[in-house]
């Protein structure tokens, strides 16, 4: 027991498909119980993309947020093997010197629900 708490959960292995009919249940369970929120996000692989490829990056984390609107979004951000949230990265420059930028933190998704209204 002391050497599986000792070991550290490897972060990129999160998740896991699952089967159509259980996806569906799922989504189904969850409007029938909360009928008046957002049905579902859309995000581009193009932010996904430009996430996951920041140095150390192994997954995304997805924070339920609202926008300059007031309407309910997601704000996704990388994390790192260690489980903590890419704000800064390491980059060298143009003249070889060595720099930090901010790590991408994105929004702009669309609501889902009105792209593919009736897949669920």
């Amino acid at each position: 027991m002391q050497t599986e708490l000792l070991q550290k959960k490897d972060l990129k292995t999160v998740g896991e498909a699952i089967s159509h009919e259980l996806g569906a249940q799922m989504i189904t369970d969850y409007q029938t119980a909360n009928p008046a929120d957002v049905k579902g996000y859309y995000v581009g692989s193009d932010i996904i993309t430009k996430i996951l490829a920041q140095p150390g990056c192994v997954g995304i984390r997805l924070f339920n947020a609202y926008n300059e609107q007031g309407k309910k979004t997601l704000v996704y951000v990388g994390v790192d093997a260690a489980g903590k949230n890419i704000l800064k990265t390491s980059v060298v420059t143009i003249k070889g010197d060595l720099s930090t930028e901010e790590g991408i933190v994105a929004d702009r998704n669309d609501d889902w629900f009105d792209i593919f209204r009736g897949w669920f």
